[in-house]
């Protein structure tokens, strides 16, 4: 093949007149149209003087458009970076710098504000509206469409992905031809998705979950995505009799049993609903099959390796696991300090290796060196253990090993006792400094419905914790909070929450999905007594 991931992914639909994209407007486009307009975006960008490797950075609001802008950057052999639309002008410069991009495409509000970066950086900017005009289109639209697929090797440059960077500056992970046709593929046949599928397709396009998992896996198969622009509740329950799967994080999930048109005839039909992006608690899953009757399929993956393990499409589904590792990857637990690695139920850090597994950081070459190991195991950062029947138990990041008196403890095992509490629907923990014990645990619970907040529920549900993992495990402190700070991907983000917690000044909240949430918590953190 000249270009694996074009002629494996979309080149093989070219004369495909099966649907590919349902949108909410009741358009349909098919893969053929959808292709002749990738065609001519491609030859647009080609003639702009883009050449092989360059890189294309993105910033717009989910469309059809800005997949054909995938598939046109796949076809020109140019490197693909999306960019968070909630990303301020301070950072887009940063991205756009050190990604080297060549072109910046945007919506045309924000053009006067990128044409500052873009002129002090020598970029390109064109426009991409999310009503499908902007000025790429319209250059595409006198631009061929039958353009010739330029030639890359499977080690060759696809995307760049920047990791969230809560905890310091993003970094840009390289990811091959390889990494994504291989992902597409296995998920694919793992999953048994086929041309008769229908996805329910409501995550962002600038993460990987959104965009090289749900999308790649659906090109790879031929089926049809219903694609609507965000999660919407109204959207979602009027779409699902017509899907056949759903890809969600754990709130689509946890908002979906909270509504009353949820229920097992709506989704009877359906064979699959797949959950990632944050670990999904066990309650979830024990409310989500008893009201439907399915499963939630779990699986693990991050920016730099795409997907690496998975619960059985056929088999069992162990809940507060993510599974077995997929076909291909290798997953050991190593101890962080030694590296030596570890046995059968015992916690250490995550490391996988496998043809998902990044190329490295781009223009980070000590960073590559401390993460991506020499014999090609990527250390994740994540903390877990594997069971005796090589399942996958997800415990935090390494970072969210919480120390009290001496006792290591997972955020993870607190949150799922906490969640076990019939009053709480959804909870997040964190360590905060303690003169005493070192590190105390601070809880943050939203309620559900029909329960009030009171001294007496926050005793109690400290009281549950204690009971379900001992006394060590009691929570100093229960804040009642409206709701929690997450991406929009869907990760809470308990740097915030430590923020909170210990006080201190709050740092950058751009990337929060609403950043509203925040000071939500704050005043509830205020009115919440510590017992």
């Amino acid at each position: 093949m000249n270009n694996p991931l074009y002629d494996n992914l979309f080149g093989v639909h070219s004369e495909n007149d099966d649907p590919f994209l349902y949108l909410l407007d009741g358009k349909t486009i098919t893969y053929r149209k959808f292709l002749a307009t990738s065609g001519r975006i491609a030859s647009a960008l080609v003639e702009l003087g883009l050449e092989p490797g360059d890189c294309v950075a993105i910033q717009v609001e989910k469309s059809p458009e800005m997949l054909n802008i995938y598939a046109a950057c796949a076809q020109a052999g140019l490197v693909f970076l999306p960019l968070n639309p909630s990303y301020t002008v301070a950072e887009l410069e940063y991205f756009i710098e050190n990604s080297e991009a060549r072109l910046i495409i945007c919506d045309e509000k924000n053009r006067e504000d990128l044409n500052t970066i873009a002129q002090k950086l020598g970029v390109l900017v064109e426009t991409l509206n999310v009503n499908s005009t902007g000025s790429i289109i319209d250059k595409a639209a006198s631009s061929p469409e039958d353009f010739k697929t330029v030639a890359r090797s499977k080690n060759d440059l696809a995307a760049l992905l920047y990791t969230s960077g809560t905890t310091g500056k993003s970094k840009g992970a390289m990811l091959t031809q390889t990494n994504l046709l291989s992902n597409g593929n296995t998920l694919m046949k793992e999953w048994e998705f086929t041309n008769n599928d229908v996805l329910l397709h409501a995550l962002p396009l600038f993460h990987t979950h959104g965009l090289f998992v749900a999308t790649n896996v659906m090109l790879s198969a031929g089926g049809s995505m219903i694609f609507l622009p965000k999660f919407d509740l109204d959207n979602i329950i009027y779409s699902l009799p017509k899907s056949s799967a759903m890809m969600g994080v754990p709130t689509f999930y946890t908002r979906l049993i909270g509504d009353i048109r949820f229920n097992r005839n709506l989704v009877d039909h359906m064979r699959l609903f797949v959950s990632g992006s944050a670990p999904l608690l066990s309650e979830t899953h024990v409310q989500f099959e008893k009201i439907t009757g399915h499963r939630i399929l779990e699986r693990y993956g991050m920016t730099e390796t795409n997907m690496n393990t998975s619960n059985p499409y056929n088999g069992e589904r162990r809940a507060g696991t993510v599974g077995l590792p997929l076909p291909g990857v290798e997953l050991k637990i190593t101890d962080p300090e030694t590296t030596k690695e570890l046995s059968i139920d015992e916690i250490g850090q995550i490391e996988v290796r496998g043809p998902n597994v990044f190329k490295g950081y781009w223009k980070m070459p000590e960073k590559t060196k401390a993460e991506l190991r020499e014999d090609g195991f990527f250390i994740t950062g994540d903390l877990g253990k594997i069971d005796e029947d090589g399942y996958l138990w997800l415990l935090g990041r390494v970072d969210d090993v919480m120390n009290v008196s001496g006792h290591r403890i997972s955020t993870a095992e607190v949150e799922s006792a906490l969640v076990d509490h019939p009053a709480v629907a959804e909870a997040a923990v964190v360590g905060a400094t303690d003169e005493t014990t070192g590190q105390s645990i601070i809880g943050y619970v939203i309620l559900r419905g029909s329960s009030e907040e009171s001294d007496d529920l926050r005793n109690e549900i400290r009281e549950h914790v204690a009971t379900k993992l001992g006394p060590i495990a009691r929570p100093k402190a229960v804040f009642l909070v409206p709701d929690l700070p997450k991406t929009r991907s869907g990760k809470i983000m308990r740097r915030l929450l430590r923020d909170v917690a210990e006080g201190r000044n709050l740092g950058d909240t751009t990337t929060l999905a609403d950043q509203s949430v925040v000071a939500a918590i704050q005043e509830g953190a205020q009115h919440s007594d510590e017992n």
